[in-house]
């Protein structure tokens, strides 16, 4: 058995049971603590498949920024779990319908599922040599080249979702103080300020 063969074992173990332990750990700090451990053997995969780049942005945009912020925000909300899961047991039978439900149609597309005799020829078409470029420059002449247009279409859309749940989630509150720059900056300091001449012995 070579080494690569022992270091995916070894990364689809640690990746499955850090997966579980996402979802069966009872505190939160733990269960991203484990998310982050699941990451860094998912990218450790992608390394094994000569997917470099991928492994990167795991690395950088999941565990860096995405699994750091979960981090952060569950050890600052100090949310009350306890109470969270006080509910759960009412919900369990309408959730574990739900989850067969799931379940039975994934069996059904998985079980319908025909490959087609061109499939492997269209990802070749599309696909640079990689025998002549490595995986970081064919995963841009892709993306960037070929299907530019689809890209930037993603991006307009994901765009459209920011700015939708901007609007959605901004609330005009009447009774909050704000504070307005420009009414300080252009006010009169002759019409604000009031001199006091105060006397000895005398208070305001």
């Amino acid at each position: 058995m070579s080494v690569a063969v022992l270091a995916f074992y070894a990364f689809a173990l640690v990746l499955i049971a850090s997966a579980l332990m996402v979802t069966l750990a009872k505190n939160p700090v733990h269960s991203v603590l484990w998310l982050i451990l699941a990451f860094l053997n998912a990218a450790g995969l992608f390394v094994l498949m000569g997917a470099e780049f991928v492994a990167m942005l795991l690395l950088v945009v999941y565990i860096g920024a995405v699994a750091v912020l979960f981090l952060f925000v569950v050890m600052m909300l100090d949310v009350d779990f306890a109470e969270l899961k006080a509910g759960v047991s009412k919900y369990l039978p309408l959730g574990l319908l739900i989850g067969v439900i799931i379940l039975l149609q994934l069996s059904m597309g998985i079980g319908a599922w025909v490959t087609a005799d061109s499939a492997a020829s269209l990802r070749r078409a599309v696909t640079p040599d990689l025998t002549q470029i490595d995986n970081t420059r064919a995963l841009a002449l892709v993306m960037y080249d070929q299907y530019i247009y689809l890209f930037l279409t993603s991006s307009l859309v994901l765009l459209v979702a920011m700015i939708g749940a901007i609007v959605l989630t901004l609330r005009h509150r009447p009774n909050v103080k704000r504070q307005n720059v420009l009414q300080q900056m252009w006010r009169d300091p002759a019409a604000t300020i009031e001199m006091k001449d105060i006397k000895p012995g005398q208070g305001l």
